[in-house]
Parts: C-alpha cells; sequence; structure tokens
C-alpha cells in the first residue's frame, strides 16, 4: 500500500523553492543587518540598487548555494519534524494550540542546529561583496564554504552563533507554523460562512500571509555568524557603544519584506507538493 504521509525532505523542498524566489531581499537583510558603516543607513532598495550597479544583476544572488543548502537542512528538519511531532503529541486528534506551538518550538530547535552551518557560508557570502578584496573571502559555492570554514576555522566554527540562530528558529517556528495551522483549520470550519474557505489556493494563500506577519529581529545571529573571533558579548557590546540599541533593527524593513512573500510562497508550495503527492497515492491504489 502506498505511504499516505507525505516524505519527510518535502518541506525542505518547498522552501527552496520559495528561497530562489525571494534570496536577492534574504541578500539584503543581511548586509543591512551586518553594515557598521557611520552615516545614513541605506535601505533595501539601495542596498539593493548599489550591488546591481556595482556588480551586475547576478550579484543580488549571491550566495543563492548557500541558501538553497540552508533550506535543505534547517527547513527540512524544521517542518519534517513539524508535523511529525504534532502527530505524536495528537494521536490522531485534533492538536490544540499549545500542542501546535510545543511541535514548533522542538522542531524549530532541531532545524536550528541542523542548518547552523549553512546559515554561517550564507551569511558570509552574502556579505562578502561589502569587505576590502584583499580579505574577502570568496567561496565558490556553499560546500567549497563549509569545506574552507572547517580547514581554516575548525570544524567547531561551524556551530559559531548556534545558540541564537536556534533561539531565533524556535520563536520563528512555533509562531508560524502554528499560525498557519490555526488559521487554517479557523477558516475550514468556522461557523460565519462569508469567512469560511475551501481547502485550496486561496486558503493556502491567506493562511500564510497571516503567518508572514510574524517576524524576528535577527541581526545578532547575523553579526556572530559574520565574525572569526569574539564572543556574543563582545559583539554586543561594541555594537551598542559604536551604534547604539537601534543597531537592533537594522534590516528590519527587508526581513518583514522578505518574510511576508517567502512565508506565503513556502506553505502554498508545500501545499502543492502534498496535494501532488495525495493525486499519485490515490492513482496507485487503484491501478
Amino acid at each position: 500500500m502506498p505511504d499516505k504521509k507525505p516524505p519527510f525532505w518535502f518541506g525542505g523542498v518547498a522552501a527552496s523553492m520559495a528561497a530562489a524566489c525571494t534570496h536577492p531581499l534574504d541578500l539584503a537583510k543581511v548586509r543591512m543587518q551586518t553594515n557598521k558603516s557611520e552615516g545614513p543607513r541605506p535601505g533595501m532598495l539601495r542596498t539593493l540598487g548599489t550591488s546591481i550597479s556595482s556588480d551586475g544583476i547576478r550579484s543580488i544572488y549571491q550566495g543563492l548555494t548557500a541558501s538553497l543548502l540552508r533550506q535543505l537542512t534547517y527547513s527540512m528538519v524544521r517542518i519534517g519534524s513539524y508535523e511529525a511531532i504534532k502527530d505524536r503529541l495528537t494521536n490522531g486528534r485534533k492538536p490544540t494550540t499549545s500542542q501546535l506551538i510545543i511541535s514548533g518550538a522542538v522542531a524549530g530547535g532541531l532545524g536550528g542546529i541542523a542548518g547552523n552551518p549553512a546559515d554561517i557560508v550564507l551569511v558570509r557570502m552574502t556579505t562578502d561583496a561589502l569587505r576590502p578584496p584583499e580579505i574577502q573571502r570568496g567561496y565558490r559555492h556553499a560546500l567549497d564554504g563549509v569545506l574552507r570554514i572547517v580547514q581554516e576555522e575548525g570544524v567547531l566554527a561551524l556551530m559559531r552563533g548556534w545558540m541564537p540562530n536556534t533561539i531565533r528558529a524556535v520563536l520563528m517556528t512555533s509562531s508560524q507554523m502554528a499560525t498557519y495551522d490555526v488559521c487554517k483549520n479557523f477558516f475550514l470550519t468556522t461557523r460565519h460562512s462569508e469567512l469560511r474557505m475551501q481547502d485550496g489556493l486561496l486558503l493556502h494563500a491567506v493562511s500564510s500571509g497571516i503567518a508572514g506577519f510574524v517576524a524576528t529581529t535577527d541581526v545578532i545571529k547575523s553579526r556572530i555568524m559574520a565574525r572569526k573571533t569574539g564572543s556574543i558579548t563582545d559583539m554586543m557590546r561594541t555594537s551598542l557603544r559604536n551604534e547604539g540599541p537601534m543597531f537592533l533593527f537594522k534590516g528590519w524593513t527587508p526581513a518583514f519584506v522578505r518574510l511576508g512573500p517567502n512565508t506565503v510562497l513556502l506553505f502554498v508550495f508545500l501545499e502543492q507538493l502534498k496535494q501532488l503527492w495525495i493525486k499519485s497515492n490515490t492513482l496507485a491504489a487503484t491501478s
């Protein structure tokens, strides 16, 4: 009998498809968050425009391989684990909101740890163009970046910043996944006929759009991963002294702008993959 449950890796594939569409916004977010120059801070459009005018249109896709590697580790683990943990907690019953949040928190922690090496490479590749030419790292692709880090800094360097990264993943997944499931269930079962929706593309887009409003500030994570040395305390002290507390909100606009479309695309792609899986199983069962 065909397997009724979608494969564990569907989340990674859906997230990779979404990341390929929103990568320029992710690049702008990371560059704004790691920008330590004095004077007026460039916005998202100016950051992207400067990159294009200096290095061409391909420059806004710098680090795409690392972004895809991150989704095939971080997102695959967090989304796949979320579904597995949710099924284990509910045992076939309708999940409560607290069970959804717990499932998301645990899955997010696992995903944050699994995706940390790719996250470091992503941050470094997207900010490499901002460094003086003589100290640019020049990673050719994500796997080259991972190998170079191990060779030059040791294997433990791949876990630099894992604590803020994991905390962010816990907050992100517990809120994002739970919000999506709660909204989807609400629109499917609400007694208000004007709000009720059929299970389809519109429902997935609306539910994921609401989930996309949940954004977390990850400046600390980005800056730690961009560094070779120094602790969280050193980074916080230096940033606060030189830039003030507002440094925490650098890159918030592109992070929010990216998170909305990325979340919508992620869940729409994921739901479409699930529907294709169900249809293929149905055809296999009847043939």
